[in-house]
């Protein structure tokens, strides 16, 4: 048995290192230096031969294709795991700039043809030399005579501040950027000291950078890394020249010292210091002109380029059913400015606050999705209606004027209900009508039965024993004093409503923390809306104060009180701003899992708090 555990073992470890999926790629800087070389690397996760590598079309061949391969194998709960890469690697110069693309490779693995994907490298112009006649002193210097802390020239690192566009009507989106270039310095990082402009004068939504990496880029006559370091998108409120101030950045920067060189190896392995140096980014003018003479009467101050789509639940329907008018508005522009158009229901309807879903995210032109509006309402009269259009006015930005969207009007047959008289009267009532979901409700009146009820004691019937009498009149007497102590512990329990919200805090934010996380997937709007009422409601429970009362000051006092550590508090306060700004804007499904991993770690802290 042992052995051919061993041999089975062995088969195992044997096997060849192959992947579940074979997985050919192609890899290479997307922008490259004219003159300068760069590597162009295909990848496979399987063992492979007889690359075919395309023509390299716009650059010249230096070296290649060099050969490695790398491989690993683990064991984690009993499970085999295994990688097997193999890379060739070319390297390649592109001389001309321009855009080029260099096509598939082919390689062959057990027996198959596999395809690489394509490659695109922009090949950027090489600095510019400079045209100073002037010569460095510098290289005349003995080695001695070197600056302690060389500086830099402002032409090394700055920072820009680029604006799409600076003539643009009110309401206009614009996208301003706050980015970074280095070039010929030791960058380390950003410093702590920030001064960004108010922007008075905008509404500004910042926008998600993601993972900022620096990219090659070609400004002014010379290449720099280069990365935005803040994004805003900007709506101008009013017409005018409005300027935004000039930002304020720090960056740190890593340079040599030399105290007093003796030798060549200490001019090498010299000490070396970060130094801050101060970035400003210039200020910038936007010139806002007035939106145009005329404008329509439904016009509510939309601006950009949109589409309207309308739809209607039913065009026949029984009275007292409700009826749902939707309406679709996709576009690009000020989208969260919008104002929900109004429907002009016949007599005779009962309408209820319409339901507005918001699926936008923001762009470099503005917020790009749709805001889709769902209008109810209940006709309580049988006979034909009609459903006037609806408007929806906006300023076009490309064509520089208004336009008017419409829907179709809708003509709607109401049947009489059953019940209902014929001259409209209701003989049934409905009460307690939820105005999101509608339900009509059942008649509640019963006729009253008539029919002789069954006899509980008849003649033929034994009459009841002495003892069975006592044993029944024990057993009442033992239910009604059970009954009666339970009564007085329910009407204590009532008595401190306090206490028993304070017991069951955690047990009820729980639920409402399920709820939220059946919503991760859903509407962003009910998701924060059950964040927040977690979040309040176990605050005001465990803190013993009235919902009416629940403010971040009070909220804030109070857990200082408690000796609720400071780092604890503001995690606190953090997530209940979170979620009360984030119902009204878009999000992503990562934002709304850290919000709910947020919710739930402080409740559990709170917990351990004893508060």
């Amino acid at each position: 048995m042992k052995r051919l555990l061993s041999l089975s073992l062995s088969l195992l470890l044997l096997l060849p290192l192959m992947a579940d999926e074979v997985e050919f790629r192609a890899q290479a800087p997307g922008k490259v230096v004219a003159g300068k070389p760069f590597q162009l690397t295909y990848t496979i996760n399987q063992r492979a031969r007889d690359l075919q590598a395309p023509e390299f079309l716009g650059f010249e061949y230096l070296a290649g294709p060099y050969t490695s391969q790398s491989s690993s194998t683990s064991f984690v709960n009993g499970h085999r795991t295994s990688t097997f890469t193999l890379t060739y690697t070319y390297t390649l110069l592109g001389n001309t700039p321009g855009d080029y693309t260099i096509n598939p490779a082919t390689i062959t693995s057990d027996g198959k043809q596999y395809t690489s994907n394509g490659v695109r490298i922009t090949v950027l112009p090489p600095d510019e030399q400079p045209t100073s006649s002037s010569t460095s002193s510098s290289t005349s210097k003995s080695i001695s005579e070197r600056p302690e802390a060389p500086s830099s020239s402002s032409s090394d690192i700055f920072v820009r501040t680029i604006v799409t566009k600076t003539n643009v009507y009110e309401q206009e989106a614009l996208q301003i950027s706050y980015r970074l270039y280095v070039a010929g310095v030791d960058f380390a990082q950003m410093g702590n000291s920030l001064k960004l402009p108010e922007m008075t004068g905008f509404l500004k939504q910042e926008l998600e950078l993601g993972n900022r990496q620096f990219e090659l880029e070609h400004y002014n006559g010379r290449n720099y890394q280069a990365v935005t370091l803040f994004s805003y998108l900007l709506y101008p409120q009013h017409s005018g020249d409005i300027k935004i101030d000039a930002a304020q950045f720090e960056a740190i920067l890593r340079v040599q010292t030399h105290q007093q060189v003796r030798s060549i190896f200490d001019d090498f392995f010299g000490t070396y210091e970060n130094v801050s140096r101060s970035l400003p980014a210039p200020a910038v003018t936007i010139h806002v002109k007035p939106l145009p003479a005329g404008k329509p009467a439904g016009f509510s101050g939309a601006v950009g380029q949109f589409s309207i789509t309308p739809s209607i639940s039913t065009t026949d329907i029984q009275a007292n059913e409700a009826v749902t008018l939707s309406l679709n508005i996709r576009g690009t522009g000020n989208m969260k400015l919008i104002k929900t158009p109004s429907v002009d229901w016949p007599e005779g309807f009962e309408p209820y606050d319409p339901k507005v879903t918001n699926n936008f995210k923001p762009s470099n032109s503005g917020f790009t999705g749709n805001k889709n509006i769902e209008y109810l309402a209940i006709p309580r009269a049988a006979g034909d209606y009609t459903i006037p259009e609806v408007s929806f006015s906006y300023f076009d930005i490309q064509e520089g004027k208004y336009k008017t969207l419409s829907t179709p009007a809708y003509t709607l047959h109401v049947r009489r209900a059953p019940g209902q008289a014929a001259d409209g009267e209701q003989v049934q009532t409905y009460t307690n009508v939820n105005k999101e979901d509608i339900k009509q409700l059942g008649s509640d009146i019963r006729y009253i039965n008539t029919s002789e009820l069954p006899r509980i004691y008849t003649p033929e019937r034994e009459p009841l024993t002495i003892s069975t009498i006592l044993l029944i009149d024990m057993i009442i007497f033992i239910i009604s004093m059970l009954v009666l102590l339970l009564c007085r512990k329910l009407i204590k329990d009532n008595a401190d409503q306090m206490g028993r919200r304070y017991k069951r805090a955690n047990k009820v934010a729980q639920k409402r923390l399920k709820a939220a996380q059946l919503l991760l997937n859903g509407d962003n709007q009910a998701f924060y809306a059950e964040i927040e009422k977690a979040a309040f409601s176990y605050l005001s429970d465990r803190l013993r104060i009235p919902t009416a009362d629940m403010t971040k000051d009070n909220i804030s006092d109070l857990l200082q009180q408690k000796s609720v550590p400071e780092s604890l508090i503001k995690q606190v306060n953090e997530v209940l701003s979170t979620a009360e700004f984030a119902r009204y804007a878009p999000t992503t499904g990562a934002e709304k899992q850290a919000l709910y991993d947020a919710t739930t770690q402080i409740i559990n802290q709170l917990e351990n708090q004893k508060i």
